[in-house]
């Protein structure tokens, strides 16, 4: 397959740095900066909208050597084995990330979303305002996953 390049357009700044503690993401605040090259009214209009997808790359991450084999979520043996899509996690192909976050503020070219799960100085490959329109309804996922997830995005 063809590759490609990609250049962040931001960076985050928060109090996270650990790449290891990986819960207790609801509470976090961070600021986001959009490169300077794409103005100061880059965001206008985005005040209008309660929730941002931010995605982002996993930089602090080596991709996997194989993805062939399902592997336990986490590295977690209690926690079935999942194949490299099933799972949200860093060690991925491109690892990039995707949250859904609170919008804060909006201020000239910064950001400030709350629940975003990057530590600082990630970088930001895209930004687009959650839509109703866009969101799924019905969703299903496995008893295990909600276990696992639960103090995911707890303060």
């Amino acid at each position: 397959m063809p590759s490609f390049e990609i250049t962040p357009i931001g960076t985050v700044r928060n109090d996270r740095t650990d790449v290891q503690h990986t819960d207790h993401w609801g509470a976090v605040r961070s600021t986001i900066t959009i490169d300077e090259r794409f103005g100061d009214a880059c965001l206008q209009g985005l005040e209008g909208f309660s929730h941002v997808e931010v995605l982002f790359v996993f930089d602090q991450f080596e991709e996997r050597d194989d993805y062939r084999e399902p592997r336990p979520y986490r590295g977690r043996s209690d926690l079935p084995p999942v194949g490299v899509f099933a799972g949200r996690g860093p060690r991925r192909p491109n690892r990039i990330g995707v949250t859904s976050c609170a919008i804060e503020s909006v201020r000239g070219r910064e950001l400030t979303v709350v629940g975003l799960d990057a530590v600082s100085g990630t970088p930001v490959i895209d930004l687009k305002p959650t839509m109703e329109e866009f969101r799924p309804v019905d969703i299903k996922q496995p008893e295990w996953v909600s276990d696992l997830m639960s103090e995911y995005f707890q303060p």
